[in-house]
């Protein structure tokens, strides 16, 4: 057995079954492998992004992680945009990077880098293997590091010679998963004291995590329903159970000026699983913080804790009961119809998003509106971006359709995100996976128009305008989609919009739909 080998049977007796690759002459000995140890399912990516934003969807709806095979320090940097956003979502992933030979390294090669250096920023956990003899052993500790509590990017390191090479020693037994961190008892008793005057003193209930699964906000809900706290969520979280019969949660807004206004009353936070509201950006002459001068915050679970014990533990503390938490009600609303809008759109949304389905949402300025509108919609999963990196979504909606192949999965992005990781249509269609891909082309970067004013950057000119505009030509994304194997459509009215939404929520395997505005 060489060192390739005994990676793929150290990945698999660590319950590591599902390989994103996009690999490379480093990295052949590892391909090999794959033929010669059944067992991993492997799925090639036209470009890193695409493999490393795979891998975050895929963690976020699995609960555990997949793999990412690399190739040298280039096809790393490539992937890093989405190994930022994941890294910021609590994903795990175990990052699996080729390098030149040991021996080879002193000589410059073309495609030397200083990989360890890329890769740090980026992950938790990162270790070169020495040789084939450690790769076993190191590929395990790199799974019990992704697994971690909290979860992490775990960067594994492997010099071609550690793969050609015959082993002399097996494959390590996979190492267990840590246990979550568990809220501490004093926190708990701060926390419920706090609640206790919430009727007086406003105090929110800011989830995160986990603690966004409907199990969990089950106690969030109870623990409003008794105190008069009110649940609420970041404006980006990696994953939130929502829609009827679920708890519902206010969404602290992404405009400094509106989250301040919706945030002054509030005298104490409570924070589960997440940090204190801060701006996505700073902006002149405005505070960073999102929330009143003297407001309190109160930590009771840090980011890959036990958010649900913690919420359980809390709801006891306050003597809230099962069956007290209030639950969002369906919402019947009449399929839209006339000129596409924001609202029309959202509204579609609303009715024809199917129960069950996971959406991964990067609509960014189109869909601005959708959340608040389909709070009442089926029960559903929301994914969203919560690095900022643009180009999440499109590979992020394949990482969830590996991992619940039972689900829908709706793709929800701007012209101008998708661009970035567009090849992601192309592995939808060699695996067949079941994703719907609505494209909102205003033919601009509308967010950045939006930014330009934020920052008081003055009226753009005419250069300036050039830069935030992405006509000129104007993309053709049913063409685009086509080329790699996807059916597509075009619509411009709103009842367009809701036939081939309807028809590919129905249909089984990749579509696209280019909604022109």
């Amino acid at each position: 057995m060489n060192g390739a080998e005994s990676l793929v049977r150290s990945l698999l007796a660590s319950n590591v079954d599902v390989c994103f690759t996009n690999p490379g002459t480093s990295e052949m000995h590892f391909v090999a492998a794959l033929d010669r140890v059944p067992g991993m399912r492997s799925i090639l990516g036209l470009f890193e992004g695409v493999v490393t934003g795979a891998a975050d969807g895929y963690f976020r709806m699995a609960d555990r992680p997949a793999s990412t095979l690399l190739h040298l320090g280039p096809g790393l940097a490539n992937g890093i945009a989405n190994l930022h956003n994941a890294k910021k979502a609590g994903s795990g992933i175990v990052n699996i990077v080729g390098e030149h030979a040991s021996w080879h390294l002193q000589y410059d090669a073309p495609l030397k880098a200083d990989i360890e250096g890329l890769a740090r920023p980026v992950s938790g956990w990162v270790r070169t293997s020495p040789s084939s003899d450690t790769v076993g052993a190191d590929a395990a500790a790199a799974v019990a590091a992704a697994n971690g509590s909290p979860a992490q990017i775990a960067t594994l390191i492997l010099p071609g010679d550690t793969a050609w090479n015959e082993c002399t020693a097996g494959a390590a037994e996979a190492l267990g998963r840590q246990q979550p961190v568990k809220a501490m008892s004093s926190a708990i008793e701060n926390a419920a004291k706090v609640l206790a005057r919430a009727k007086d003193e406003p105090t929110m209930l800011l989830l995160g995590g986990r603690a966004l699964r409907a199990d969990a906000l089950e106690y969030a809900g109870r623990i409003a329903a008794r105190t008069g706290a009110v649940v609420a969520s970041q404006f980006f979280s990696p994953r939130i159970e929502r829609g009827a019969g679920r708890v519902p949660m206010f969404r602290i807004p992404y405009a400094v000026d509106q989250a301040l206004e919706a945030m002054k009353r509030f005298r104490h936070i409570i924070t589960i699983e997440t940090g204190e509201p801060i701006g996505f950006f700073a902006y002149p002459g405005k505070p960073s913080l999102m929330k009143a001068e003297g407001c309190q915050v109160h930590g009771v679970c840090a980011p890959g804790g036990d958010g649900k014990a913690a919420l359980d533990a809390l709801a006891s503390a306050v003597g809230a009961k099962a069956g007290e938490a209030k639950v969002q009600l369906p919402v019947e609303m009449a399929m839209p119809s006339g000129p596409l809008s924001s609202a029309n759109i959202a509204q579609a949304l609303a009715v024809l998003i199917p129960e069950n389905a996971i959406v991964v949402d990067e609509s960014i300025t189109t869909g601005r509106e959708a959340m608040g509108v389909t709070a009442g919609a089926a029960p559903h999963d929301m994914i969203q971006n919560m690095g900022g990196s643009i180009g999440y979504s499109p590979p992020v909606a394949t990482g969830c359709a590996v991992a619940c192949p039972d689900r829908k999965v709706i793709c929800l992005t701007g012209d101008g995100s998708a661009m970035y990781t567009i090849q992601a249509l192309w592995t939808q269609a060699r695996e067949n996976l079941d994703v719907l891909t609505v494209i909102f082309a205003n033919r601009a970067y509308q967010i950045l128009r939006n930014e330009f004013a934020g920052v008081l950057a003055g009226t753009p000119g005419p250069r300036a305008m050039a830069m935030l505009d992405i006509g000129r030509p104007d993309l053709d994304f049913t063409a685009l989609a086509r080329g790699m194997g996807v059916p597509a459509s075009k619509v411009t009215t709103t009842d367009e919009l809701c036939k081939a939404f309807a028809d590919g929520c129905r249909e089984k395997g990749p579509r696209l739909i280019e909604v022109v505005l």
